[in-house]
């Protein structure tokens, strides 16, 4: 297991350190530089484009951060460039470009979004587009073959495992087996990841708790909105990925 000592200095800005009243929004250039100045961590999504590249956002649809619809993947790279993030006057950035803002000046943690549709592709891009990159940098993903692929294609690249307890109308599409095997962390015996990110609502759990105690594994928990959950799950983690406050403020 490679030193991680990087990923939990720090506490992680989710999605950057991102201010809508301020026009900040997540997942954009300028979250990404004030976490940058601010000497935080970095936590970003990327999705797939139609033609196979990689761009920094969440959700799989254009419409609620843009004045757009539809499908964020049936779109190209060259067209998503150009699409303005409301509230800001920020556009959509390319992996390639989030590499080259970062810089390796803070750890750089992103979250490999997945439809679950059995395609990998996504981890495959990322992993070539990150090739020579010099700073700390890890991916992750809910998906236990995502993570997989990551193990396979870059093996000594720090990967991580999301996770939570699974009883959201959000995964309803996945049996109940999967689910108590995701909750209960069972995928790490295949997909081998370094770190865990586990869902704070859903601490103290028993799965974070054998990853940590026993196999030595770091444990982030999200999202942590206040100081107070903050405190509530410290016994429990070893590094935040937080928004909507600041931690290291007095």
């Amino acid at each position: 297991m490679p030193g991680l000592d990087w990923l939990t200095a720090r506490p992680v800005a989710h999605r950057g350190l991102h201010d809508r009243e301020n026009g900040i929004i997540e997942n954009s250039e300028s979250a990404v530089r004030a976490a940058v100045e601010a000497g935080f961590a970095i936590e970003v999504d990327i999705q797939e484009t139609s033609d196979g590249e990689a761009v920094v956002y969440h959700d799989f649809h254009l419409d609620r951060l843009t004045d757009q619809t539809g499908r964020l993947d049936a779109q190209p790279l060259s067209v998503l460039e150009q699409i303005q993030i409301k509230g800001g006057t920020d556009r959509i950035i390319s992996l390639q470009r989030l590499l080259e803002i970062v810089d390796g000046k803070v750890p750089l943690v992103v979250e490999i979004k997945s439809a679950e549709t059995g395609s990998v592709r996504l981890a495959q891009t990322f992993c070539r587009r990150i090739e020579g990159y010099k700073g700390p940098i890890a991916g992750m993903s809910f998906d236990p073959q995502m993570v997989e692929t990551l193990r396979r294609e870059r093996p000594f690249l720090t990967r991580g495992l999301i996770s939570y307890a699974y009883e959201d109308d959000e995964s309803e599409h996945l049996s109940l087996a999967v689910r108590l095997g995701r909750r209960l962390l069972l995928p790490v015996v295949t997909c081998s990841p370094h770190f865990i990110a586990y869902g704070q609502a859903d601490l103290p759990a028993i799965g974070p708790w054998v990853a940590r105690r026993l196999l030595g594994m770091p444990v982030l928990s999200w999202t942590v909105r206040s100081r107070d959950v903050a405190r509530r799950i410290a016994p429990y983690v070893d590094q935040i990925i937080f928004e909507g406050f600041r931690p290291d403020a007095a």
